[in-house]
């Protein structure tokens, strides 16, 4: 869509960048004189009140809590055209993902983040409110001048997965990030504030170590984690309990809460982190333009004149650009999830999946008319190649597409290119949901003989199935694009 010359009371900067269920631009509030980053839901979800709701909620979510280290909603209102949208606060430094991409903080930076993500939680968790998802893309950081000096604050932000705990019991969708999610999130069981507790330690892990504590693939993995390896690097063997309880794969032996975590691991520390108190230095420098218009709003999108400032400031306001972005769109699918993976959706927006960029050669997103079927029901496809999931010559890519049945089938499609399964198909839960998955190995995919082949049906309504199909080269990506497919609209 073209930028708009304001939104609300609020004259428009330009876009910053656009996903599956909303569009996020930089504006300027004139009476504040202050500039702010406002979500809008995108035209073609107005009338689909479950997206409606979700992207109500998180703005909901967001203003019971009035701290320094939750992203702020400022304001609400509604377009003409019936669309809300959120005015919220904007991460001019970009998220903890990008800083970490341009060189690890010290132990005491490390521990001011920490200290800082822990108050945010706390404030989330007394309001009743779960984050979810908590990870380095969903850590940002914007300057403040609280004494006059400037200083980087650390801020959380995406609640796309947040949900109040009151509610927790009856959670039906399956979230998280595997490399950060507690075992029982993982599970689908309800939920309490050890939850975040567990990716909060997670996080300290990484920040402190240098690398995470876990490598999961997919939620199936995170379910059940053994115990992280010693997190060395010298630390005190004191710290590595702290973390390691906060670790603890049930959640009975984790501490009562996010701020005995916290506490406990200041506690642990020794003179090697002096400075505890010691915020990120700022990165990406000031842009004084983001309180001034852009002449042309209808030319704001496109590109700018040339900058004859230093690439590296160019670099920057790209990084600060994509950081608002991740930031800011919530639990809401982007088309590009990052520089090597695309989100694609079907052509009638009920299935989203995130697929590696080379299988995006051969894209189909019209609907299919599944076997014994008259009619059309939605599916996508990408992979490869146009004949990726041919028998001649197979490749890589996905299928995902919903079809009529009350029952999941007895009996899965056998694949003569892959060895013999020496497993039979797994009954299990997919996301509150009754799932039967058959993974076959030793497949001739793409000129080799090691791909791997799985298939997947999950009993999504009660008279519909969701059929899905992924080859790839490993299991790690297969499961992970598995794993990725979500289903919108579907109550």
């Amino acid at each position: 869509m073209s930028a708009p010359s304001s939104l609300g009371r609020y004259p428009v900067r330009r876009r910053i960048g656009a996903g599956a269920f909303a569009t996020v631009w930089l504006a300027h509030d004139e009476q504040l004189d202050s500039p702010v980053a406002i979500k809008v839901l995108a035209d073609n979800w107005t009338e689909d009140l479950h997206v409606r709701q979700r992207f109500l909620e998180e703005g909901r979510f967001l203003r019971r809590v009035e701290s320094p280290h939750v992203v702020s909603v400022y304001d609400a209102g509604e377009l003409p055209d019936g669309r809300p949208f959120l005015v919220m606060s904007y991460a001019d430094q970009g998220t903890l993902a990008d800083r970490l991409a341009l060189s690890p903080l010290t132990r005491a930076q490390a521990v001011h983040v920490i200290g800082q993500v822990g108050a945010g939680l706390h404030a989330l968790h007394q309001r009743g409110v779960l984050h979810r998802d908590v990870k380095p893309a969903n850590v940002l950081f914007r300057t403040v001048e609280p004494d006059g000096h400037s200083r980087v604050s650390t801020m959380l932000g995406d609640l796309g997965l947040g949900k109040a705990m009151d509610m927790s019991s009856r959670l039906t969708m399956i979230g998280g990030t595997p490399q950060f999610v507690a075992p029982e999130q993982a599970q689908g069981e309800a939920l309490d504030a050890r939850a975040d507790q567990f990716s909060l330690a997670a996080l300290a892990y990484l920040l402190l170590a240098g690398r995470a504590p876990y490598e999961h693939a997919s939620l199936t993995a995170a379910a059940d984690p053994p115990p992280p390896a010693p997190m060395g690097d010298g630390l005190p063997e004191a710290v590595e309990e702290v973390v390691r309880r906060g670790l603890a794969a049930d959640r009975a032996d984790r501490f009562p809460d996010v701020p005995a975590f916290v506490a406990a691991l200041t506690a642990a520390l020794d003179e090697s982190f002096a400075g505890a108190d010691e915020a990120p230095t700022a990165w990406i420098p000031p842009d004084p333009s983001l309180t001034q218009l852009a002449r042309d709003p209808l030319a704001s999108a496109e590109e700018p004149a040339e900058d004859k400032r230093p690439s590296t400031r160019r670099r920057w306001a790209l990084v600060g650009a994509a950081a608002l972005v991740v930031g800011l769109l919530g639990g809401y699918a982007l088309e590009r999830v990052n520089a090597t993976e695309r989100q694609i959706m079907d052509s009638q927006a009920r299935i989203g999946v995130t697929v590696p960029e080379r299988w995006t050669a051969a894209v189909n997103t019209r609907a299919w008319v599944p076997p014994d079927s008259s009619g059309e029901l939605a599916a996508l496809s990408a992979g490869t190649g146009e004949g990726w999931n041919e028998d001649e010559d197979p490749g890589h890519g996905v299928f995902a597409g919903l079809m009529r049945g009350n029952d999941l089938p007895t009996r899965m499609p056998q694949h003569p290119e892959c060895d013999d399964p020496t497993d039979p198909p797994i009954e299990h839960d997919r996301d509150g949901d009754d799932a039967l998955t058959a993974t076959f190995t030793g497949c001739t995919l793409a000129g080799r003989d090691d791909g791997v082949t799985v298939e997947r049906v999950v009993h999504a309504t009660a008279n519909q199935l969701l059929w899905v199909q992924v080859r790839a080269a490993d299991r790690p990506t297969a499961y992970r694009v598995l794993d990725s497919v979500e289903l919108y609209g579907m109550g």
